[in-house]
């Protein structure tokens, strides 16, 4: 990253004064390249971390797994999640797995309670088995090992690089954000997989085809435009109850796909307006990332005011304290 500290882009209220704030980056790209909008360092490497995951769904539509197998939006939907491991989430990753002869133990994630807090609640009380399913990677997952049994691959240690899965993946990443990640950094993602350095301009890129992919062959446009379908068609497979990435495409269907990785990282596609956005917020603070993402839906054309009014608690949301009093509010600073 360069010297230059990256722009406030969120800040944080408490009575008549900004308490906190958070410095990030962003880019706003057309599908040939041009920067349409930015902040900060966008040539600097980060992790893309789970805001990729509509990215990494594109093989299991275009090696016509999802058709061997006659899957739905709702797995398609749930291949791009990180979804809150509901047991509505929960049951259909089972069923998935059951549909394509693979069972939950195959899953090379670790169980855990939802990420919902009530849910969660409800999970210990009620006594709930977690399972492998439970994992709020699990969609991601069964993606990857429906493309392996469709292609006649071992599942076992999918979630490594070496492993033709992991390796599909990063050619996909490559080729959709025009780079090359043979020598950047890697790491290990939550659920076990790898996770790629990417600079932000080439993330921006890759989901500026996702939203105009008319450049690309046949075969991917149709795999991207089923993936857009899917997301919109069942937005609460894609995150869940309270989530912003549901509530903002429950709103707006196939005009923005949104998708949260951890860290501060969000992604989107606006196939109206032919735009891919991609940032990062630098202390990784989520409130800080949905804040500027709604921001730059805003700015950009996708929520036009009404809609702003119906999706307030996502875009500017209020703090408050335990008593639920007003405390102050998250608003954008750029």
């Amino acid at each position: 990253m360069s010297d230059a500290a990256n722009p406030i882009l969120v800040e944080a209220t408490r009575g008549a004064m900004v308490e906190s704030f958070h410095r990030g980056r962003y880019v706003v790209m057309k599908a040939d390249g041009t920067v349409v909008d930015q902040g900060g360092d966008i040539d600097a490497l980060m992790y893309p971390r789970s805001a990729i995951k509509p990215l990494l769904a594109i093989p299991l539509v275009e090696s016509g797994a999802a058709d061997a197998f006659d899957l739905e939006d709702k797995h398609i939907a749930l291949a791009c999640s990180s979804h809150n491991g509901e047991e509505e989430h929960a049951n259909t990753v089972k069923a998935w797995l059951e549909k394509i002869g693979l069972s939950v133990d195959t899953l090379e994630c670790a169980p855990h309670y939802s990420i919902h807090p009530a849910a969660g609640i409800k999970q210990a009380a009620d006594q709930v088995t977690l399972t492998k399913a439970h994992n709020n990677c699990s969609g991601k997952h069964s993606g990857f090992l429906t493309t392996a049994q469709h292609m006649g691959e071992d599942p076992t240690g999918y979630i490594n690089e070496p492993h033709p899965v992991q390796q599909r993946l990063i050619k996909v990443l490559e080729d959709m954000g025009d780079c090359d990640l043979s020598a950047t950094p890697r790491g290990i993602d939550g659920c076990g997989i790898p996770v790629i350095g990417m600079r932000l301009r080439d993330l921006g890129l890759a989901m500026a085809r996702m939203a105009d992919p008319s450049g690309l062959d046949a075969k991917r446009i149709d795999a991207i435009r089923r993936i857009r379908k899917g997301c919109a068609a069942a937005p609460f497979m894609v995150a869940g109850t309270g989530r912003f990435c549901t509530g903002i495409m429950e709103e707006c269907a196939e005009n923005a796909l949104v998708k949260v990785g951890a860290e501060g990282v969000y992604c989107a596609a606006f196939p109206k307006q032919g735009l891919g956005v991609a940032l990062k917020i630098d202390d990784g603070a989520q409130r800080g990332a949905e804040v500027a993402m709604g921001a730059l839906l805003r700015k950009h054309g996708v929520i036009d005011d009404a809609k702003a009014e119906t999706l307030k608690k996502y875009l500017t949301p209020v703090l408050t304290n335990w008593a639920g009093k007003y405390a102050g509010d998250m608003r954008p600073a750029f």
